[in-house]
């Protein structure tokens, strides 16, 4: 899934050229021209450790298990972060057909375009799939559904049901529908998502690192933020300082006095001056899992309703973690955060408050489940979600805290401290 942060990137890059999505991630600079903080960091990339192929083969007997439970005879997988969840695969999209087809019972098959296959054995040796992998290749002028189809037949699926991963494309959805009729296709989400929504401990420990990573840039780019800076010279500090701490993908959009209280920002270029409210919104990947954090901060003194707006969504967020624990439903943390708000006076409901709490969190940034009105799934321990109350006067500023949280057997933890004010971010108690 793409993320909110790439989505605005892509998008401002097509309506005001690259600005946007180079704040983003833009590029390093030189170690010599860093400001202190900055170039001081050191890099964690040694703390990350590999997820194994004994990890990924728990997950495919538990995908396995829930097929059954479900009434799915197979699951189809092509590329994006669940073929890379349960394969260990890093294959990117494009409008040739690779799947991984794996069976509620017996062995998984491939397809893949033929002039691809010695790629493929590679990645397929690396994955906890079979030593003697099936591979069913198809030239440019063949079907790639029609592989599709007949391993299925070979299975014993030739009538059966076929989960479709939900970021498949249509087109190839379409195609083994057209080359095997007979079978019913399905949503595969019952799998994939009821696997990937509870983490290991392992999972966790990749997502503490990268929400530690990501915090320790935000605070090294915030101590080096000086009046006059643009809003693109300090995502590019935030990217930098990512870089600096060994994960070069990370970055944040910046979002500067009236465009904070947007809350994907705009393509509008703004410059940080004395008094400004700065609301950052960034994250970095440790070994395919995602951090997701938010800062709000102002550049010198804050006004007073500047520092009434930041205690109420300070407020929000906390009661939000505290009514997270297990066989509470979704949309109750949701609830509580926006209580606290509507009290304050920024409701009814989606005034001011204009987005959920928060979202699952993993190897996407935004994941099943949602933390929204309306879902009345229990959370259960090993779920993983962003806690993200804000509040947003159109024309004047924005306020959004945002801290990645994991629920335990009795209740919720944030992976970062919450920032405790506008004048000191970082600060810790």
């Amino acid at each position: 899934m793409i993320s909110r942060r790439s989505f605005v990137a892509v998008t401002a890059a097509g309506a005001a050229g690259s600005l946007l999505e180079r704040s983003f991630a833009a590029e390093p600079q030189a170690p010599g021209a860093l400001p202190p903080s900055i170039a001081e960091l050191k890099s964690m990339r040694d703390q990350a450790q590999p997820i194994s192929k004994d990890e990924r083969r728990e997950r495919l007997e538990r995908a396995r298990r829930l097929m059954l439970e479900n009434k799915l005879d197979a699951i189809m997988l092509t590329s994006g972060t669940s073929m890379q969840y349960f394969t260990g695969m890093r294959w990117s999209g494009a409008e040739r057909l690779f799947a991984a087809v794996v069976p509620a019972k017996g062995a998984a098959f491939f397809v893949c375009p033929a002039f691809e296959e010695d790629r493929a054995r590679e990645q397929i040796a690396l994955s906890p799939l079979d030593a003697q992998p099936d591979v069913r290749t198809w030239h440019e002028d063949q079907s790639p559904y029609e592989r599709v189809a007949q391993g299925l037949r070979e299975r014993g699926v030739s009538s059966g049901v076929l989960g479709i991963e939900e970021t498949t494309k249509y087109v190839f959805a379409e195609g083994v529908g057209k080359a095997a009729p007979s079978v019913r296709l399905a949503s595969a989400t019952p799998v994939t998502a009821g696997c990937r929504q509870i983490k290991s401990a392992h999972e966790l420990a990749l997502m503490q690192l990268a929400n530690k990573v990501t915090l320790a840039a935000f605070e090294a780019a915030y101590k080096a933020v000086r009046d006059g800076m643009t809003h693109v010279e300090f995502a590019g500090l935030i990217s930098t300082a990512h870089a600096r701490l060994g994960f070069p993908g990370g970055g944040s959009l910046v979002n500067v006095d009236q465009y904070a209280a947007l809350p994907h920002g705009s393509v509008t270029p703004t410059v940080i001056r004395e008094g400004s409210l700065v609301l950052i919104d960034g994250g970095c990947t440790v070994e395919g899992y995602e951090s997701d954090i938010s800062r709000t901060f102002v550049l010198g003194k804050p006004t007073g309703k500047m520092k009434q707006v930041f205690d109420v969504v300070h407020k929000a967020q906390s009661a939000a973690l505290a009514a997270a624990r297990p066989g509470v439903q979704c949309q109750a943390v949701d609830a509580a955060a926006r209580k606290v708000i509507d009290d304050a006076g920024f409701g009814p409901d989606y005034a001011h408050f204009t987005h959920r709490v928060g979202h699952g969190i993993g190897m996407d940034g935004h994941e099943w489940p949602y933390l929204v009105r309306g879902n009345t799934l229990p959370l259960a321990a090993g779920m993983t979600f962003s806690d993200e109350p804000g509040v947003y006067i159109r024309g004047e500023f924005g306020v959004r805290l945002e801290d990645d949280m994991h629920i335990t057997s009795n209740g919720a933890e944030l992976f970062t401290p919450q920032s405790p004010s506008l004048e000191h971010p970082f600060e810790r108690g």
